[in-house]
């Protein structure tokens, strides 16, 4: 075996390499942990694949039914494709989804069918009709493997079994929701483009004349209830993020920007436009006074009156990952209110109950909060929890959404936490005189029980608190497989990306994560340091002109506080992290040499060549104040390869070949120095991956890598 310097050989080893006479039996004894380790990684990910998915709910107007996606079990698959004849000679059968519609409380549930699909099928945009009486939803059952990423247009009736399909489109499309009065349905469309459009997608090939050659066009499209001709509403110079419709239907409201879309949503505008006409300017970021200025804003939501727009407006890094204060403007324009100052949590998702309350659910410390807001004009609104779930929530919609009845008393979502699998939750808000939310009747509980069965591989989860230059943090500790109080662990530091963002409990995926590190015998901290959400816009912004610094000391003093309480070898402390956790994986080694081993996911290693490099350099300017070109020490600072004679700690380095968010290059310049420095590092490029990894096989090699890394760096010195 070829040791790399610095490297800890097991003890086994180097009792082996003192007893040549023995080599047979050695070989053994050094293969028998690394055959426990890989049968271990199997039995993990394994269980991870067979645990049922809900990628959707929506409950419906009426409050009667509820509509959700949920995968099949894996053997359940692979024994339905047996009986078709089909081989069963794949290792893991895949597992596929199904929708389902079931009563409210999760009773009566039936299968919907799509006549003659020919391939296993996939399932989004759910949307009941305002009548109730019919689900809409996108789906690419009908199509053949050439074309197996193309979604159309279904419905089923809401007593029904048997969906069917009205449209035959012609490229990408998502965000599918009814029109006001129940006549048409519409979506965003990349009409003759399937190529997903997101930070986290694969890029395409960077060939042409480059920002002209294959730019998306995504606009805002409708059709007839029951089919016909798609009508294109608003203009192909705007690429359109997310809208709303106006209450009576003739108006609609959304967020845009000039074409490419992955770059300039951080610029984007607020734009109103009557069907038929032209879009108006309702506010730009930009160029208005105060503390909105130059920042994003997401989620436009027309009043019940048509007034005004809510919406979300912050520091925010990724579209989607949305966060911030709540903010409030006319219907045509004028100064935007922030009804949020100063408040201790992040919304992230809202919808109105009324003409002046919003229902909110929020980042809050680690967990997810949903509350009313009361609004009293553009003064400070005042807010009543409802309930509060330490996990993070979701509809399949947009992050933190929750599906409600048109009366708002019936809430569903989908719901996971490190300890309990993923199910379908739902609650009954109690109501007062003007049928607005105020409370609880019936707690959030599981209408769902499709993974009953399903038990952890790992320890527990606490919720750790400390705090630190004034900073309240929050974090999740991990705690390893059959945790033994008397024992001394080694613990991993997994960042999350962003830096807008913030651990939440959820079941974890059968990839790369922090989950499978505590079940393979690790402790596991899940920091959210200053920059994260869920402690107020105030803390997120404390990472602007400062990455790397504040958020490492934030992690530091968390490491000392889990280290005072339980038994953690402050000797074999790992890091890790995916995006802004992997900038954070390659440069706080830089920093501080506490960290024995490093696992570098999609990180970047020179903000300033990174900026020419990314396809989303807009992104950039809210977090550094200015362009590199303006100001490139700040960019310098915080870069890691300005600072890597310092690094010691050895690194594995994974990323994707067409990662436009943190592009391969940023690994290879971070690789090429540790080697040039004698670290013992290794770079792992994926083919065909983007950001975000979709192929199953390659996250599970991740996985797999990462954990015999860690297990090579981080395994107990042998005793002299």
């Amino acid at each position: 075996m070829k040791s790399h310097r610095g490297a800890v050989l097991p003890a086994t080893l180097l009792t082996c390499l003192g007893a040549a006479a023995m080599h047979q039996a050695c070989t053994a004894a050094v293969a028998r942990p690394r055959e426990r380790d890989a049968a271990r990684i199997a039995q993990i990910m394994q269980r991870l694949a067979d645990v049922r998915r809900f990628n959707a709910v929506s409950v419906a107007s009426n409050g009667a039914a509820i509509a959700w996606t949920v995968t099949q079990p894996a053997q359940a698959n692979a024994q339905r494709h047996a009986g078709q004849g089909k081989s069963t000679a794949p290792k893991r059968a895949q597992s596929v989804q199904i929708l389902q519609i079931a009563a409210a409380d999760g009773a009566h549930v039936r299968t919907v069918v799509i006549p003659h699909a020919v391939k296993s099928c996939h399932y989004s945009s759910l949307a009941w009709s305002p009548d109730s009486r019919t689900l809409a939803f996108l789906s690419n059952c009908n199509h053949a493997k050439k074309t197996a990423n193309q979604l159309d247009i279904y419905e089923v009736g809401a007593a029904g079994r048997q969906a069917r399909r009205i449209t035959h489109l012609d490229g990408f499309v998502h965000e599918l929701v009814w029109t006001p009065g129940g006549h048409a349905l519409s979506f965003l469309y990349v009409k003759g483009d399937l190529h997903p459009i997101a930070a986290v997608s694969a890029t395409k090939p960077q060939i042409g004349v480059i920002g002209r050659t294959g730019v998306e066009h995504q606009r805002l499209a409708m059709l007839p209830a029951d089919g016909g001709a798609v009508h294109p509403i608003t203009p192909v110079s705007i690429f359109v993020y997310e809208y709303d419709w106006a209450p009576r239907g003739h108006r609609v409201a959304y967020v845009g920007a000039p074409p490419p879309g992955r770059d300039n949503w951080w610029v984007a505008k607020l734009y109103t436009q009557t069907v038929g006409g032209a879009p108006r300017v309702t506010l730009d970021p930009g160029s208005i006074a105060g503390p909105l200025h130059g920042l994003q804003i997401a989620l436009p939501r027309w009043s019940p009156d048509g007034t005004q727009i809510a919406f979300i407006g912050g520091l925010m890094s990724d579209q989607g990952a949305t966060g911030g204060d709540l903010y409030v403007i006319g219907a045509h324009g004028g100064q935007p209110a922030d009804v949020t100052p100063a408040i201790g949590i992040t919304p992230s998702w809202l919808t109105w109950t009324g003409d002046h309350a919003l229902l909110v659910s929020s980042f809050a410390g680690g967990s997810t909060r949903v509350s009313l807001f009361r609004l009293h004009g553009h003064a400070a609104a005042t807010q009543r929890p409802l309930f509060r779930v330490p996990s993070n929530v979701g509809d399949g919609t947009f992050a933190s959404a929750v599906s409600l009845s048109a009366a708002h008393d019936l809430v569903a979502f989908i719901d996971s936490t490190f300890d309990t699998p993923p199910e379908i939750d739902a609650a009954t808000l109690r109501m007062d005189a003007a049928a607005e939310p105020v409370g609880v009747m019936d707690a959030p509980h599981a209408i769902t029980h499709v993974n009953a069965n399903v038990r952890t591989m790992w320890g527990k989860a606490v919720s750790v608190h400390w705090v630190n230059q004034g900073f309240h943090v929050q974090g999740w500790l991990l705690f390893p497989s059959h945790y033994n109080p008397h024992k001394r662990y080694p613990m991993i530091v997994f960042v999350h990306g962003g830096p807008s963002w913030a651990t939440r409990p959820s079941w974890p995926w059968d990839g790369y994560g922090p989950v499978p590190l505590a079940a393979m015998g690790y402790f596991v901290l899940m920091p959210n340091p200053r920059g994260s959400f869920g402690e107020g816009e105030r803390f997120a912004k404390a990472v602007r002109r400062d990455m790397g610094y504040g958020d490492l000391r934030d992690i530091l003093a968390g490491i000392d506080q889990v280290e005072a309480k339980y038994p953690i070898d402050n000797n074999r402390l790992g890091l890790t992290g995916w995006s802004y956790g992997g900038f954070m994986s390659m440069f706080a080694p830089t920093q501080t040499h506490r960290f024995k081993a490093a696992v570098v996911g999609a990180g970047l290693s020179d903000w300033k060549s990174y900026y020419g490099e990314n396809s989303i350099d807009e992104w950039m300017i809210p977090f550094f104040g200015a362009s590199v070109y303006q100001d490139p020490q700040v960019y310098a600072k915080s870069s890691a390869i300005n600072f890597i004679q310092n690094d010691k700690t050895p690194s594995l380095i994974v990323v994707g070949q067409y990662d436009g968010e943190c592009p391969a290059p940023q690994s290879f310049e971070f690789w090429h120095a540790l080697r040039a420095m004698g670290v013992p590092t290794k770079l792992v490029v994926y083919a065909g991956e983007g950001h975000g990894f979709h192929k199953p096989a390659d996250e599970r090699n991740v996985l797999e890598r990462a954990l015999r890394w860690f297990a090579q760096y981080l395994s107990p010195k042998p005793a002299a």
